[in-house]
């Protein structure tokens, strides 16, 4: 290293070491700039322009200088001040330099180490390409099937949107009116209860609350509209508020002038007239006037808001319905949530299926509506239905069975029955009377024959626009006399239903009353008073009561029987309605249109008889919804919990009795079954065809061998030469092919098709074998073989085969001649040994058998072993005799029998020849079937030079090849048309049983079925109550 001494190298490097460094200080070089020094050095005239090599070793190695760079001393001469010159411009030019290769480096590191970094984190992070498939296809395809721009310009903009909102400045100004005309124009109140005061009051309630006002008011923002509503309920509240006190002032004028009594006592001691003062006649009429005339005023101003919260409500339904419609249209189809009716509907259904009787596990609320048949039941739900859905009669009864009418808001006003995907549109006439057919033609179909109700539940889903939700349940009208044409148990089945349905302790009852007819007549308040005898779960409706206001001469009744004074029975609430005219023609609108024209002129509301809150049905539907909400939110979860437990005993029973197998209900079972019928079924195809020939053949020689023997063989071998035998043989055989033979083939392939079938199916259980299948196989293989026809159009072709097969008398080889033999003698050994059976017990048992089992000889057994024996000395005398004897020859036999002290009958002689001579004949052609084993020979030369003849060798081998291609035939149409057709019959027969509810139930029973299937509903239904409740509890 050069060190800086007393003497350095240059002047040039003296001035660049700092002055206070003294000459002791060694200063290595390695500290200068090396640009400074390389310039510094090239232009020194004193330095020897060779560098030494330590130089350049420190030029290249060293680092920047951190030390303080101090201005050199400025020498005297020009010369030196050039190089000054020189060296500052370098300094520059060597700043600049070092900040631009500072730059350049600090940007080609930060880029490698971003890079750098960057692939250590894209390293780190998974491969998501293989979960691509979560993704639904249609999201990948949504940019190419769908234009999201012409979708956004297809959107309404916010100014359409403000047309079709209500006009609430108008509104406004109709509430600022309507308040300064309360204000100013009346002094005093008038008796009666508006709608506003009912829809404030309701409102008030939290109970009563719709929940769909709570996700209205909850979504929109605060705004302009919003602080306005505030401000127009504010309005509302005012006025509220001022009816109540014109109200107490009428009841004080009202009491001041005697003028009716007060229902409810609230009177005014420092306003009320005292009894000494007299009252003046002129003051009390024009009180009166007063009030008349004030009422009056009232009632037209209650009326105009009535219209005006009409027009409010008719704009609000028209609203929501675009936005629903506009929810339904979406960009792709997507599964709908279902709404709260709809899951506690199929709760309701389920449990409809489950326990049809009702009992105690079924306390899930339901609104029952009962009453007096043509009392107006079915009216009062179409009303609230707002379509005209029910089959209706003139005085007839309709209602039938149990309807299920569940109701919910949706965009289109609808209908659709549980077990259908078919949708009656409401708006339509010819879908509302196609809808009101389907219906009656469901209530006679579920009435059973010599009946006229039914319990079975019709259920039918309604869906429109401004409809209440809720579950009404129609039942058929309760009748004090059985008519012609009912059934005499009708009364009893009609009560027996009321009561199943309305003893549910959470069930709403909506007791329908006629108006129009004597409140003495009724039954159903009866009824429904012993089964809510506090009426916390009643509602009385009372219909007609336009007729009743014109045909009662005390509209007084009226008032009483709304409030609940003239019937034993209690109520939460009384309702008086009117639904029509009484004509099946008119539509839901006009009656609504009449129902509300009459209580505006109706003097029961005017003279405070009844109140607006009780009166039309759209009051009606509001309270019975309320109430119905109301008990769900009160008894679902404990029903839930019941449930719960109900499940736990089941599953413990099923653990307990059937551990080892698993919970199949009745369609799994059957299902499980249906694949093993299948799989034996298949089983019958693979039959090889050496099996199906040999059964056919050895059943066809069964079924044919008696006419062979006793109609073909044994006539022909009572001829004397053997041109007669064939010549017999061929015609009889020709006979016998053209009638008897082709069918009694056919019968005998059908029957071997069966067995088979029934063998296979008996012979598939096995270890895993379950017998509660048993049943149902052996109904499915009757049915199957009962439907199955043979196919009969081969017969002709088999006959002609069977014929050729019968003509061919030319034995090839010995070995067909020595089967033949061996046929022939089997059969005859056979016949042989049944004629033997049968004579021995003609005649009893021989001396052997009776001194062995004490057993003796009938009479008759003796008279046929004596004959017997004389029949045979006669056979040992003419051993070839004919088949039948002579008259000459039965009279000797019975002479000779008389003479030895038996009697004996001629037909008893010709029966016992007869079998005889069968065995005689048997034993002879045994024999002579002995010697034709050599006759092949002789067989080739034709029997020429020969006294051994063997036709009948050749007649059983042409049976036997008869039989051979018979059963050959047969097998090729078994196996390619009639197993298909048999499989084909077995598969349509399992689809029809698979369909039949019933048929399933009486063929797959027992206790571990049952018990399936109560498990599998208890589950469905926890699972769905339990969604339910948690739908439920999201929208409080």
């Amino acid at each position: 290293m050069l060190r800086a001494g007393s003497t350095v190298a240059c002047s040039a490097c003296r001035n660049l070491l700092p002055s206070r460094v003294g000459l002791r200080f060694r200063m290595p070089l390695q500290k200068l700039h090396p640009l400074s020094c390389a310039i510094h050095h090239c232009f020194s005239p004193s330095t020897n322009p060779q560098r030494p090599p330590h130089c350049s070793a420190a030029r290249r190695f060293t680092s920047l200088s951190r030390l303080p760079i101090r201005p050199a001393k400025a020498r005297r001469g020009g010369h030196g001040r050039q190089q000054q010159r020189n060296f500052w411009a370098a300094r520059l030019a060597a700043r600049l330099l070092k900040l631009r290769y500072i730059l350049l480096g600090s940007a080609v590191g930060g880029g490698y180490t971003a890079k750098k970094t960057y692939d250590e984190w894209k390293d780190m992070l998974p491969d998501l390409s293989e979960y691509t498939w979560i993704v639904p296809d249609f999201v990948w395809e949504l940019s190419e099937n769908f234009d999201l721009d012409k979708l956004t310009s297809a959107l309404p903009e916010m100014e359409e949107i403000a047309k079709i909102l209500p006009d609430m400045e108008k509104i406004g100004e109709n509430f600022t009116f309507l308040k300064s005309l309360l204000s100013s124009g009346m002094s005093s109140e008038v008796f009666g209860a508006s709608g506003l005061r009912l829809l404030l009051e309701t409102a008030s309630e939290a109970s009563l609350k719709a929940p769909e006002i709570h996700s209205a008011t909850a979504a929109v923002p605060e705004s302009g509209d919003k602080q306005f509503k505030k401000g127009l309920l504010r309005e509302l509240i005012l006025i509220q508020q001022q009816i109540q006190q014109h109200e107490e002032e009428v009841w004080r004028a009202a009491a001041a002038s005697n003028s009716w009594p007060p229902p409810e006592p609230r009177p005014n001691p420092a306003q009320s007239p005292s009894p000494t003062q007299a009252p003046n006649p002129k003051r009390k009429s024009s009180d009166k006037e007063k009030v008349d005339q004030l009422q009056e005023e009232l009632l037209r101003t209650q009326m105009k808001y009535q219209r005006m919260l009409e027009r409010l409500e008719k704009e609000n339904k028209e609203l929501r319905k675009v936005v629903l419609q506009k929810d339904d249209k979406g960009i792709h189809q997507r599964k709908v949530k279902k709404s709260l009716i709809d899951m506690y509907s199929e709760v309701l259904d389920i449990l409809s299926d489950y326990d049809s009787n009702y009992n105690t596990q079924d306390h899930l609320p339901r609104v029952v509506v009962v009453g007096d048949q043509s009392a107006g039941k079915t009216s009062v739900l179409e009303m609230i239905a707002q379509a005209r859905i029910f089959p209706r009669g003139s005085g007839e009864m309709m209602t039938r069975s149990p309807v299920k009418v569940t109701l919910s808001e949706g965009p289109h006003h609808v209908a659709m029955f549980k077990d259908s995907t078919r949708e009656f549109d409401l708006g339509k006439e010819e879908d509302l009377a196609a809808l009101r057919h389907e219906i009656e033609l469901r209530m006679r179909k579920s009435v059973k024959e010599g009946q006229t109700v039914s319990a079975e539940t019709i259920s039918l889903n309604v869906k429109g626009p401004g409809i209440q939700r809720m579950v009404l349940v129609d039942l058929p009208g309760v009748i004090s006399t059985v008519t012609t044409g009912m059934a005499t148990d009708t009364k009893d089945t009609i009560f027996s239903i009321s009561r199943a349905y309305m003893q549910n302790p959470n069930a709403i009852i909506l007791c329908i009353q006629d108006g129009s007819v004597d409140a003495e007549r009724s039954i159903v308040t009866d009824l429904v008073s012993q089964m809510d005898p506090h009426g916390r779960r009643t509602i009385f409706v009372l219909t007609k009561v336009d007729l009743a206001e014109k045909n009662l001469a005390s509209p007084n009744r009226i008032q009483q029987i709304v409030e609940g004074k003239l019937f034993p029975m209690k109520a939460l609430g009384y309702f008086a309605v009117v639904t029509g005219k009484g004509s099946s023609s008119e539509s839901i609108e006009s009656i609504k249109d009449y129902e509300e024209d009459f209580f505006q002129n109706s003097r029961l509301l005017r003279d405070g008889m009844l109140k607006a809150h009780q009166v039309t049905t759209k009051n009606l539907s509001l309270a019975v919804s309320d109430c119905f909400w109301k008990m769900v939110r009160e008894s679902v979860e404990q029903q839930a919990d019941a449930f719960k437990a109900s499940r736990f005993n089941l599953e413990t029973e099923w653990k307990n009795n059937y551990p080892r197998l698993r919970e199949l209900d009745r369609n799994e079972l059957f299902e499980k079954a249906k694949n093993e019928i299948l799989d034996e079924v298949i089983s019958l195809s693979q039959v090889t065809p050496k099996h199906w020939e040999s059964i056919l053949q050895k059943k066809l020689w069964e079924r044919v061998s008696t006419h062979v023997i006793e109609n073909i063989y044994l006539p022909a071998a009572q001829t004397m030469n053997s041109g007669t035998f064939n010549t017999t043989v061929d015609i009889k055989l020709k006979q016998w092919t053209d009638k008897q033979l082709p069918h009694k083939a056919l019968e005998v392939a059908w029957e071997t098709l069966q067995e088979e079938f029934a063998r296979f199916m008996a012979e598939y259980k096995g270890k895993d074998q379950d017998d509660i299948f048993d049943k149902l196989k052996e109904a499915v293989k009757d049915e199957s073989i009962k439907r199955h026809k043979w196919n009969e159009s081969a017969m002709d072709s088999l006959r002609v085969i069977q014929h050729n097969a019968l003509e061919d008398r030319s034995i090839t080889d010995k070995p067909q001649w020595d089967s033949a033999i061996e046929f022939m003698e089997e059969t005859l050994q056979s016949r042989l040994k049944d004629t033997e059976s049968v004579i021995a017990d003609m005649v009893g048992p021989n001396w052997k058998q009776r001194w062995m089992s004490w057993t003796n000889r009938t009479p008759e057994q003796h008279v046929r072993n004596e004959t017997k024996n004389e029949l045979e000395r006669l056979l040992k005398l003419h051993d070839d005799h004919t088949a039948y004897l002579a008259n000459d020859e039965v009279t000797t036999v019975r002479k000779n029998l008389e003479a030895r002290g038996v009697e004996v009958d001629p037909v008893l002689i010709k029966d016992t020849w007869h079998q005889l001579y069968r065995r005689h004949f048997l034993q002879k052609s045994l024999f002579h079937c002995n010697l034709c084993r050599r006759g092949f020979y002789y067989y080739q030369r034709h029997f020429v030079d020969s006294e051994l003849e063997c036709n009948d060798v050749v007649l059983f081998w042409r049976i036997q090849r008869m039989l051979s291609i018979t059963a050959n035939t047969l097998r090729q149409q078994l196996t390619n048309t009639e197993v298909r057709r048999l499989e084909k019959n077995v598969k349509e027969v399992l689809e029809d049983f698979g369909e039949d509810s019933e048929k399933k139930v009486q063929l797959i029973t027992g206790r571990r079925v049952q018990l399936a299937e109560d498990l599998k509903k208890v589950r469905e239904i926890q699972e769905k109550l339990e969604a339910f409740i948690e739908a439920l509890h999201k929208e409080k």
